[in-house]
């Protein structure tokens, strides 16, 4: 009887693929595990076993597996359980969902080598050039790579000359298959095994007697067992010794020494651990508790609005304490990897080393480690923090999940696929482990606030920050104003200037937001108004004075700031608008004395970059912090008194049915880091309209208000929570084959659906990476099942792609667009 493996393969294609495998590899597979497969006339070598069945597919011959990769299943049940949800919800297929959960060097790669057939017979006269070329490479050297011949014939396709040379017998291929993860070795030193008895050694330390450096090394290795207990590693031993890796070597070379390898983690926790509990909960975070407890034992998503500085973590922490005393697992989910600094040293205070952390900043090796370590259920991997990609691990014991700051947008992905929510996705995630779930944040977002409110999550609520501190004073200057009676200096006003100059007198620290990066977003000639586009995108350069380099921030494109205007040659460049850098320079001129540090995309691309800022300024190595919203996103310094808001206009003028709730939500949070301990913290927000409701709303902190002013608002134009949307999004590089691809597709739409269909429209930046935009979005009422409303979509997607011109058009789904 034939066996059959259903295999998901990393490429976005909507069907699995069948293979067959062989009686003995029938009963060792088990779903889960990866297998090496043929797929084409290339190869991609990583599928996942999704289902073992004796099935045979109707339209194609089954291939057989290549072999198989793994002794045990990497990825579990309830995992392909939850990548299959989100396929189907976030309308993508399954193969970008496993691609982008897996860490790539699970992926593993294939390399086809070229090697000399050595029983061939090959007559050179047979040969044409390039053949020729190939066949004298493998004459000095034994094995060749593709790209290397591709190098050798100066030509990119060489399947065609290879596949001659095989046919005349010139050449064999071969395929190898790399696993990408390396573990890391670490290297030890102990005492050659020549010399473990007492008159071996007594001999020894006399013949080093004339090699004061070896015979130090010697010493220093026995003090180092009797101290330690432990291996040494050969780092240890040099610095003990004060002697030179070199003076090691040459031992080890004589046998004295030998030297092993261990595998170690790459991510290892050394700190102090001190005991659990280090802060006693307050009244308000009891009752808190209390109400949480109560709704999970309900089986409820439960919100916890609390406002900044509140203590939301260290509910969390007694939540975790409870989840860690059942045996089970913790994730907590954090949308910045800025957050994910300050929040593992004050976890490890409370848990040692039962933290294992996760997100792309770590390298690929990192990544395997902690998947290896949750898989194996290690007591290092008892409590997970990280990004959303933190969701993907192999979890097989969840008992808690926790979202913090669960209304910022950064937890939904927008490129590439799965376009997933990460908040949404671990809703079902927790629903199939049939673990708890705590949604936690000062300023919910509507969507979850409206569930909470209809009885759907649960609610608890914490309205009084810790230590009874006051919450900042907010104070609104008008921009417009402040200009007239020409009191600003650059972008400061006066105001602002005046609190500035008072907090660094009293030793205190000041956080200034900005909210966009670089120097300024144009530079346009006062002569004919000329300003330098992106060649590849329909936006503007933005200038970065720190490299004197214009930049685009969609697609990378940089060019040296020119001297001269490109349009009429005039010297007469200025800038317009102003970003992170240029109020860093700004406040360096009006305050040469104090120290400034800077918090945006440009200075945190390093792995450590992140810890280096943060560090700098909790430990008052930094007076002021200039940063984007990386700064409004829970991080905790005691210090800050004052928060320089420097532009609120440019958060409210956006041309989004989120752009109030946004606003409110960053100037509340970017507020909430002043004023954390015992001092009322003061901030100031500048605005040329300080009028607007919801900076009236912010500076009162009337979170109410601005929820019952906003679903109103989206109840009367049909946006979330009381509709759901999909944006559907059209790309290609042809402009008029773009708009009538959109058009075909939106009439189809309203064909079917009727009604809530608006566009295709072009986005405000309509060009990006030489691909024209346009969008279409659908809203679908509460009452329309979701499931079939996308099946329509797809029926019209397969005869959209049937028509031949349309075939190159790009189509992408975003569900619940935000």
């Amino acid at each position: 009887m034939q066996h059959f493996i259903n295999v998901i393969l990393p490429i976005p294609l909507e069907k699995l693929f069948t293979y067959s495998v062989s009686n003995a590899d029938f009963d060792y597979l088990k779903p889960g595990m990866r297998v090496a497969v043929p797929f084409g006339k290339s190869k991609i070598y990583t599928g996942l076993v999704y289902e073992i069945h004796s099935t045979p597919p109707e339209v194609y011959e089954a291939k057989e597996i290549h072999r198989i990769l793994d002794e045990h299943p990497i990825v579990n049940q309830l995992q392909l359980k939850h990548w299959r949800w989100i396929a189907d919800y976030y309308m993508c297929t399954i193969g970008e969902v496993f691609r982008s959960a897996m860490p790539s060097a699970f992926l593993l790669e294939s390399e086809t080598l070229i090697l000399k057939n050595e029983k061939g017979v090959v007559n050179e006269g047979d040969l044409n050039d390039d053949e020729f070329l190939v066949y004298e490479a493998l004459l000095h050297q034994s094995i060749l790579k593709v790209h290397e011949v591709s190098a050798i014939v100066e030509r990119k396709n060489v399947l065609p000359i290879l596949n001659r040379l095989i046919e005349k017998q010139v050449i064999l291929l071969k395929d190898e298959i790399y696993e990408r993860y390396i573990p890391k070795l670490v290297r030890y030193v102990k005492l050659g095994i020549n010399y473990t008895s007492e008159e071996k050694l007594e001999e020894l330390l006399e013949a080093l007697t004339r090699a004061p450096k070896q015979s130090q090394v010697v010493l220093s290795l026995f003090q180092l067992q009797a101290r330690e207990k432990k291996p040494i590693k050969i780092d240890d031993l040099s610095i003990a010794s004060g002697g030179s890796k070199a003076v090691i070597k040459a031992l080890i070379d004589k046998g004295v020494l030998e030297e092993y390898r261990i595998q170690t983690d790459r991510v290892n926790y050394e700190g102090i651990h001190t005991d659990y509990g280090l802060k006693s909960l307050n009244s308000h975070q009891k009752k808190a508790l209390e109400d949480i407890r109560q709704n999970f034992d309900k089986k409820k998503v439960t919100l916890l609005h609390g406002v900044t500085s509140s203590g939301k973590t260290e509910v969390y922490v007694k939540l975790i304490e409870e989840c860690l005393k059942e045996g089970k697992q913790a994730l907590y989910l954090l949308p910045e990897i800025a957050l994910t600094t300050q929040l593992i040293s004050r976890l490890q205070d409370y848990f040692g080393e039962k933290i294992a952390v996760y997100h792309s900043k770590y390298s690929v090796h990192e990544r395997v480690e902690v998947w290896n370590n949750v898989i194996q259920k290690k007591s290092k991997a008892q409590i997970v923090i990280g990004a959303r990609s933190a969701l993907y691990l192999p979890y097989s014991n969840l008992g808690l999940i926790i979202v913090d700051e669960e209304h910022e947008g950064s937890f939904k992905q927008f490129d590439p696929a799965p376009r997933y929510h990460a908040r949404d996705a671990a809703i079902v995630l927790a629903n199939l482990h049939g673990s708890n779930i705590i949604l936690g944040s000062a300023t919910p977002s509507i969507e979850s606030y409206h569930n909470s409110q209809t009885g759907k999550y649960g609610y608890a609520s914490i309205e009084r920050r810790f230590g009874n501190v006051l919450m900042p004073d907010i104070e609104l200057v008008d921009l417009k104003e402040q200009t007239r009676k020409r009191r600003m200096k650059g972008h400061f006003s006066e105001r602002l200037l005046n609190e500035v100059t008072e907090s660094l007198e009293n030793g205190e620290q000041v956080i200034l937001f900005q909210n966009r990066r670089g120097f300024a977003p144009i530079v346009e000639c006062t002569t004919c108004g000329h300003s330098p586009q992106c060649p590849n995108c329909d936006v503007s350069l933005t200038y970065h004075q720190y490299k004197k380099q214009l930049r685009c921030h969609y697609c990378s494109h940089h060019i040296a700031l020119p001297e001269s205007c490109e349009a009429c040659g005039s010297q007469t460049l200025d800038t317009k608008g102003f970003g992170t850098e240029q109020v860093e320079q700004e406040f360096k001129t009006l305050f040469p004395e104090a120290k400034v540090g800077r918090m945006d995309l440009d200075t945190t691309r390093g792995k450590y970059g992140y810890e280096k800022i943060i560090t700098a300024f909790e430990q008052q190595e930094l007076d002021v912090l200039v940063g984007t919203q990386m700064l409004t996103k829970g991080l905790d310094f005691r210090n800050v008194s004052l928060v320089g808001v420097m532009n609120a206009d440019s958060l409210l003028n956006f041309p989004d049915y989120r752009a109030h709730e946004r606003s409110y939500q960053l100037l509340t949070q970017v507020a909430g880091r002043a004023g954390r301990t015992k001092k009322r913290g003061k901030v100031i927000i500048q605005s040329y309209n300080p009028y607007h409701q919801i900076l009236k709303q912010v500076s009162v902190s009337d979170y109410e208000n601005m929820y019952k002013e906003q679903l109103y608002e989206r109840e009367q134009f049909l946006y979330p929570p009381v509709n759901r949307i999909i944006k559907i999004t059209f790309k290609h590089k042809n402009y008029n084959s773009l708009n009538e691809a959109a058009e075909w597709f939106a009439k189809s739409l309203r064909n079917v659906f009727g009604k809530g269909i608006l566009g295709p429209e072009y986005p405000p930046i309509a060009r990006i990476r030489n691909q024209y935009i346009k969008n279409v979005i659908i809203k679908i009422p509460l009452g329309q099942p979701l499931g079939k409303t996308k099946n329509s979509i797809k029926r019209i997607e397969r005869s959209f792609n049937a028509i031949s011109q349309f075939k190159s058009v790009r189509v992408i789904y975003n569900v619940d667009h935000i």
